[in-house]
């Protein structure tokens, strides 16, 4: 008998050789890692963690009054043999929806047993419901697009512009030489002097 088909990875899985959560760079992990740091701060993310090689950061959203998500994005900076260093980030989405809770206590009564009795307060919890991989290939493009810009020798970034050249007067002997009229004869005829 043949041999059966095996099942298919969980959710797709395949380990393709797609680069979505990785990128290659020229800079060294360290420049490489500080972009990224860069990267996130000006989106807005707050660094939770961070070391000369990894970091992690977060970015609160509320999408809705009883909804909150939460995007955690880590990032991790290795060299590259030969030279350069490769950049792997993983962005996680937590979704917690807000549960309303109400507290009840039991009271023994000696005749009837324990009875439960509404107290009358109540909370509210943020409880996670869902949490996954963030695999959208556009996200990870503009975001290893905008660790690139941070990067040591991007155009526009960490190399300030020229300083403007000191304006210097004109040579004097390189201006044109104007010429000025003729004067007018004077009252009596005779040549102005």
């Amino acid at each position: 008998m043949g041999r059966e088909k095996e099942p298919p990875p969980p959710l797709g899985e395949t380990f393709s050789a797609e680069d979505t959560y990785s990128r290659s760079f020229e800079s060294l992990p360290p420049a490489a890692c500080e972009a990224t740091r860069r990267a996130l701060l000006g989106q807005g993310y707050v660094i939770s963690e961070a070391t000369g090689d990894s970091l992690q950061a977060i970015k609160n959203f509320q999408p809705e009054s009883d909804v909150h998500t939460q995007l955690l994005v880590r990032a991790t900076c290795v060299p590259r043999p030969g030279n350069g260093s490769i950049v792997f980030v993983n962005a996680v989405q937590d979704r917690y929806d807000l549960k309303t809770t109400t507290k009840s206590a039991s009271v023994g009564l000696s005749m009837l047993g324990s009875v439960s009795v509404p107290i009358g307060s109540s909370g509210a919890n943020l409880v996670r419901v869902a949490s996954n991989t963030v695999q959208n290939t556009d996200f990870y493009r503009r975001f290893f697009d905008r660790v690139a810009y941070y990067l040591p020798g991007a155009e526009g970034v960490l190399s300030p512009p020229p300083p403007p050249e000191p304006e210097t007067p004109p040579d004097p002997l390189q201006l044109p030489m104007l010429s000025l009229p003729d004067a007018a004869p004077a009252a009596d005829g005779s040549p102005a002097p």
